[in-house]
């Protein structure tokens, strides 16, 4: 009994890893339809008795602006370029710092929150974090740099029901992602870490000084020519 337990505990494990590996590759080139993190927002507003209609439209990357595209990666993952997929210094200071107490600080890069958004849901569990990590590694095991930014800005949360660069860029300033200021790329990537509380088009005190350090920072990186480090960077 215990054998045939096991037998079927191994192919359920292996039957997921390759179906997973499957849909990553897949993904490489096939737009996403919709992510975990959509799905979520839906079923959350059903629940709180307030549907939402969300926002998203995919754009290819050559469409987005390289201030946006080196802004996000200012304000959430300098280290984009060189990693694959996990920051360890980040990670370690990230400990370092929730064990002294105080507000939790995260330390994802972008290889994981594309996973998370894309695949999995809200919250903190060892399961939950162990799935990141799995869908992390395929990703970056499967995708080029690019296509992990792209997805990512495809994607991720810039305000309720927000998804997004497109949609964003629509939403607080009435115009295409692709005619985007420095200034209004840098407030979008400044409000990431909480686009639901903060707002681009309306910013506060406090995201307009993080807009600022994010366009220091990204000229400090490179502008343009940092991006250029992504082309060409193949699994």
């Amino acid at each position: 009994m215990l054998r045939t337990l096991y037998r079927r505990l191994v192919k359920l494990l292996l039957g997921f890893v390759a179906l997973s590996a499957l849909l990553v590759l897949v993904l490489r080139w096939v737009p996403p339809p919709f992510t975990a993190l959509m799905v979520e927002r839906k079923i959350e507003s059903w629940n709180d008795g307030e549907p939402i209609d969300l926002q998203r439209t995919w754009r290819p990357l050559k469409q987005l602006p390289d201030d946006l595209k080196i802004a996000v990666i200012a304000g959430e993952d300098q280290k984009f370029a060189e990693h694959w997929g996990f920051d360890v210094a980040a990670i370690q200071a990230a400990m370092a710092h929730n064990e002294r107490g105080g507000s939790l600080r995260g330390a994802s890069t972008l290889s994981q929150q594309t996973a998370k958004n894309l695949f999995l849901w809200s919250g903190r569990s060892w399961l939950r974090k162990g799935l990141e990590v799995w869908f992390t590694g395929l990703l970056e095991l499967l995708w080029p740099k690019q296509r992990i930014l792209e997805v990512y800005l495809n994607s991720v949360e810039f305000g309720n029901g927000i998804f997004g660069a497109e949609a964003a860029a629509q939403h607080h300033f009435g115009i295409g992602a692709a005619y985007l200021s420095a200034r209004q790329a840098s407030l979008l990537a400044a409000v990431l870490p909480n686009p639901r509380e903060w707002s681009a088009s309306r910013p506060s005190a406090y995201v307009s000084r993080r807009a600022s350090w994010i366009r220091q920072q990204s000229r400090q990186l490179g502008g343009s020519d940092y991006l250029m480090a992504l082309k060409g960077r193949l699994p």
